[in-house]
C-alpha cells in the first residue's frame, strides 16, 4: 500500500510518467546483398553472331543456377537478363577474327524485382566454338587456317590432275602437272582470299558466366516468390522445341 502511493505521488509530480518509458527497439529489415565479382551463370535464350547481328542488339538469358545470400536464395533459376550487344567486328578476308562485345545491363526475378548494373562476360561453354577475353567480355571467334591449307592444297590437286591430262595430249606430261598444280594453288589461295573467316558465335541453349561490376542488395519482402517454381526444360531443349526462334512465353507469377 505503501509502495503504491509513493508511485501515484511520483507520476503526480512528473517525476514518472507514460511518456518516459523508452519504446521498443525495432530489428533493422533483413537485407540480402549479392557482391561485386559474384560470377552468376546464364543460357542464352536468343543466338548473336558477327553475321548476324549488330551494335545495339538485345541479348535475353536466364540464370541457369541458383545464387545464395546468408543461406536464401536470391536469385532462382529462371530469373531474366537482358544484355546489349555493344559491339561487332566482322571477320577480314586475309586476316582478323570476328568479334562480339556483349554486356549485360539488368535482372529480372521471378516476382518482377527488376536491379540494374552493368556487368560483363567472364566465360562460356566449353564446347562453343572460339574464345573469350575474361578482362573485356569479349568473344573471338576460332581461326580457319586449317581450312584455308585445304582449300590450297585441293585446288593444287584439281589443277594438277587437269595439268597432267593435258600435258598428256600434248606429249608433256610432267610440264603438265607443273603447271597445273601451280595454276590449282594459285587458284585456291585466290579463293582464300575472298573469303571472309569464321563468324564468332553464341548459340541459343548455350551457356556463358556474367561478373556482377556492383553489389546488389534485396529486402525480405523482395524474395517472396510465391509458389513460384523454377523451370526443369533445359534451354538446348526449349530450342530444339521452337525451331522457329520465337521469344518464350511469358510466365505468370504469383501476387
Amino acid at each position: 500500500m505503501l509502495l503504491r502511493s509513493i508511485a501515484v505521488s511520483l507520476v503526480g509530480f512528473g517525476v514518472l510518467a507514460a511518456q518516459d518509458v523508452p519504446p521498443p527497439v525495432e530489428a533493422p529489415p533483413a537485407v540480402f546483398p549479392v557482391n561485386a565479382g559474384t560470377v552468376v551463370p546464364l543460357s542464352l535464350i536468343n543466338s548473336i553472331s558477327t553475321k548476324h547481328s549488330i551494335p545495339g542488339d538485345r541479348v535475353y538469358l536466364e540464370t541457369a543456377f541458383p545464387i545464395l545470400s546468408n543461406g536464401r536464395i536470391v536469385i532462382p533459376v529462371g530469373s531474366y537478363v537482358e544484355g546489349t550487344v555493344t559491339q561487332i567486328k566482322k571477320p577480314g578476308r586475309v586476316k582478323g577474327r570476328g568479334e562480339l562485345y556483349v554486356r549485360f545491363d539488368a535482372l529480372t526475378l521471378p516476382n518482377g524485382v527488376t536491379r540494374d548494373f552493368r556487368a560483363r562476360m567472364t566465360g562460356m561453354d566449353g564446347t562453343a566454338p572460339g574464345s573469350i577475353d575474361r578482362t573485356e567480355g569479349k568473344v573471338t571467334a576460332d581461326g580457319n587456317r586449317a581450312g584455308d591449307v585445304r582449300t590450297v592444297a585441293e585446288a593444287a590437286g584439281s589443277g594438277a590432275s587437269a595439268g597432267g591430262i593435258a600435258g598428256s595430249i600434248a606429249g608433256h606430261p610432267g610440264t603438265g602437272l607443273a603447271v597445273g598444280a601451280a595454276a590449282g594453288a594459285a587458284a585456291g589461295l585466290i579463293a582464300v582470299l575472298i573469303t571472309r573467316g569464321p563468324d564468332a558465335i553464341l548459340e541459343r541453349g548455350s551457356t556463358v558466366e556474367m561478373v556482377l561490376d556492383r553489389q546488389i542488395s534485396f529486402s525480405e519482402s523482395e524474395l517472396n516468390f510465391g509458389n513460384y517454381q523454377p523451370p526443369h526444360v533445359s534451354a538446348a531443349s526449349a530450342a530444339s522445341s521452337n525451331p522457329a526462334n520465337l521469344p518464350p512465353a511469358i510466365r505468370r507469377f504469383p501476387k
